[in-house]
């Protein structure tokens, strides 16, 4: 048994895939899940992605799901395929608002690793866009135009013990991380999305991102196509649930 033509040429082109040993251990498993992953699923009329987009957004579900081991193999593919490093470093790192630092920390290392194994020079040039003192009111200008004019000065209501949170989410998560440079604000909120879908239990923030990335254009098509090249990474519970909150915004947003 061995993989089809078509999977056997983009697994090439990774010069990655399922570790050698496993053809050995797992022949059937590799065989199909191979055809499933790097043939059915990135040919699929209905779930075309280019391939810069398909990996960025792999990459953000395997931080989601905490993939560590498939993030170390699916990386050096993702390079291949285009991202550059910039791109792979801001994915990570914005990954840290959605989920903490204590489960991003390996993930940075790895791309460290991968990234200084490849000849790339460390620290890339720098990605800031904003003074600390800027940050709060281009974070909120971001809020506004992501989610509309009901988050202008958000963070400066609700409740008044809960305020520092709504501070946060404008200066630290928008104003620290959005505003940077080597994603666009579209690639940002995608990304995002595929951090909630990933670590699932997050369907009302998921929602509302999918608002956000219809918004900013990546429309209730566009975020199908992103659910099923993610979905071999992550699983179809976490991919359907994704799919609902997809389906519930679109009706909304209409």
């Amino acid at each position: 048994m061995a993989m089809n033509e078509k999977a056997k040429k983009y697994v090439e082109k990774m010069v990655t895939g399922p570790e050698p040993g496993l053809s050995e251990t797992d022949p059937e498993f590799v065989e199909r899940f191979a055809d499933f992953a790097f043939d059915e699923a990135v040919n699929e009329e209905q779930a075309k992605l280019d391939d810069c987009t398909r990996f960025l957004a792999i990459l953000a579900s395997l931080l989601g799901c905490q993939a560590s081991e498939e993030f170390r193999m699916i990386l050096p593919a993702a390079l291949n395929f285009g991202l550059t490093p910039a791109e792979v470093k801001e994915t990570v790192y914005q990954a840290v608002d959605y989920l903490g630092i204590g489960r991003v920390y390996p993930f940075l290392k790895i791309t460290n690793e991968i990234l200084s194994a490849r000849g790339v020079r460390l620290p890339l040039a720098s990605g800031a866009a904003v003074s600390y003192e800027e940050r709060l009111r281009k974070g909120n200008d971001l809020q506004i135009e992501i989610f509309g004019e009901g988050m202008r000065d958000r963070w400066n209501n609700g409740p008044e013990n809960q305020r520092h949170i709504s501070k946060w989410l404008a200066d630290n998560c928008f104003g620290d991380y959005y505003t940077r440079k080597g994603l666009t604000l579209a690639e940002r909120e995608m990304i995002t999305f595929c951090f909630l879908m990933a670590q699932g239990g997050c369907e009302p923030q998921l929602k509302s991102h999918a608002l956000g990335n219809m918004n900013l254009g990546n429309d209730e098509d566009f975020l199908i196509r992103v659910v099923s090249q993610c979905l071999p990474y992550i699983g179809y519970p976490r991919s359907l649930n994704a799919l609902r909150m997809i389906g519930e915004a679109a009706a909304e947003k209409k």
